[in-house]
């Protein structure tokens, strides 16, 4: 059997999926046939694998940084949130029901465990080593009994664990040392050490707190690894940009032509892969915001309403803040809208949703000539065609059938005026395709923008995954890991009280 590695964390968004991402690049370079692993994953940004299966984008974007083909094997369990207290259940790549969190964890995830472990089982006998990603903290004593995704899958399959901790919140080593004392005996028994995350300035300043946490817990620091800029990879629990920022932190080259774009994407609640504007910031002169109020689409030289798993609840938020009276006056006067997905259903003529929101029917934006009804079974696909003159591929997640009734073919959707709709993720990673579009939309809003005409997404993809390979392997003592990995916890670590209650 393969060895393998947990990669907890203090907390949500502490760097978990982006050290296992840079673990898996570093491993793979060095010759080591791995693959990554989550036994539960909560996140509204899904991929569909090449057999049709849905798992967390997060996995498929590990499964890259691996170099191997991401499967339903790397994400058992998908929850997908419907509400503050409800989710889609989605089990290796299908979805099986809608639970509350009491109903989840009041019983059924326990009893997918065994399912969890046996997808790791799997993998491991097939590849060198398994990357687990953890969820959330590993000390939520709250429902550690029906865990499923850290302590509970490193118990069970003898994982060692290294807990990864965001310095730049302030607080990292009493986040340490408290997720490590509220961990029961057996628990702590497999906690090896632990990854300072995002540091910034003289590392030899933090040394001495690096040796009193050794002092004070007996184990290892097996990274301190520096704040990062411009990163760009894949998020998981929800949008980790400002609503008023750019997307990227990165500097990207000046505009190709005269003018910049300017993109603005209306932040819906329930967003779902929001990463489909990702190739559009990438791009030289395109400047992309998250917005909120309708006057930030004045200046806007292009309105995504992206997907959502909510397109009623999205649609009425839209009519509320007075942002789908905007994009009405938008279209009438000519200036490109692109919706995808649930964005491209609210476009529509009329919506009948027994399904997803219950609203019965609902009159849609009626910018595009098409009636959504809400199936039970989910559309899951990963499509190819063209556009533009251009090869497309993308990928469909969704309930709704759309029932196209006029306007000029689209990417299986339709285009009338400068309104653009279809249901594929994914589409501007097309690079030809992207550049055409961009084209497009420049000529329609009267802009001088020119596309850059080498901008590959593919590439800037890896390039990202190889500046994660090279964090570890610069800043992590990368042996000591591979002992990890190879030989299991070590022996020996030390209890630290009070434990779990």
């Amino acid at each position: 059997m393969g060895g393998g590695l947990l990669i907890a964390g203090t907390t949500s968004d502490a760097g978990k999926s982006v050290v296992t991402a840079g673990i898996c690049r570093w491993l793979v370079r060095q010759g080591v046939k791995v693959a990554p692993f989550k036994g539960q994953n909560m996140s509204l940004n899904s991929f569909v694998t090449r057999e049709g299966a849905e798992i967390g984008r997060a996995q498929a974007m590990q499964a890259q940084a691996s170099r191997v083909e991401p499967t339903a094997l790397m994400n058992p369990v998908l929850l997908k949130p419907g509400s503050d207290r409800s989710s889609q259940v989605v089990l290796m790549g299908r979805p099986v029901g809608e639970l509350s969190a009491r109903g989840y964890h009041g019983g059924r995830q326990q009893a997918l465990l065994g399912t969890v472990l046996d997808c790791l089982a799997e993998l491991r006998d097939t590849y060198d080593a398994v990357i687990c990603e953890g969820a959330g903290s590993p000390a939520e004593i709250n429902l550690r009994r029906t865990d499923i995704v850290n302590m509970g899958i490193a118990r069970a399959a003898r994982l060692p664990v290294v807990v990864v901790g965001d310095i730049d919140r302030g607080g990292v080593f009493a986040s340490f040392f408290g997720t490590t004392a509220l961990l029961s005996p057996e628990d702590q028994a497999l906690v090896a050490g632990y990854v300072v995350n995002k540091f910034r300035g003289d590392v030899t300043l933090l040394e001495p707190g690096i040796e009193m946490l050794r002092g004070l817990t007996g184990r290892h620091t097996y990274g301190i690894l520096p704040y990062a800029h411009g990163l760009g990879i894949d998020e998981e629990d929800g949008l980790r940009v400002s609503m008023r920022g750019a997307v990227r932190e990165s500097v990207v080259a000046p505009p190709v032509g005269e003018d910049v774009l300017r993109v603005a994407v209306c932040a819906v609640p329930l967003m779902s892969n929001f990463t489909d504007v990702d190739a559009l910031a990438a791009e030289p002169g395109v400047v992309v915001r998250f917005v909120d109020r309708p006057e930030e689409l004045t200046d806007a030289d292009l309105v995504v309403v992206p997907g959502t798993r909510g397109t009623v609840r999205a649609l009425e938020w839209l009519r509320e803040r007075g942002l789908a009276a905007e994009i009405a006056r938008r279209a009438a006067a000519g200036r490109p809208v692109l919706g995808i997905c649930g964005g491209f259903q609210l476009l529509g003529e009329h919506i009948e949703d027994e399904v997803e929101s219950k609203a019965g029917s609902v009159p849609g934006l009626g910018l595009l000539p098409l009636r959504v009804r809400f199936a039970a079974g989910k559309t899951l696909a990963r499509p190819v065609g063209e556009a533009l003159g251009e090869r497309v591929e993308g990928y469909e997640i969704h309930h709704g059938v759309a029932q196209v009734l006029g306007g000029e073919a689209f990417l299986d959707g339709c285009r009338v005026g400068p309104v653009w709709g279809t249901h594929w993720h994914g589409s501007l990673e097309s690079d030809g395709f992207r550049r055409r579009f961009l084209e497009r939309v420049a000529r329609d809003a009267g802009r001088r923008f020119v596309p850059a005409p080498d901008t590959s997404f593919g590439a800037l993809r890896e390039e990202q995954l190889d500046r994660l390979g090279d964090l570890i392997e610069e800043h992590a003592d990368t042996g000591a890991l591979l002992r990890l990995i190879e030989q299991g916890p070590p022996a020996g670590l030390p209890f630290i009280p009070p434990g779990a209650p």
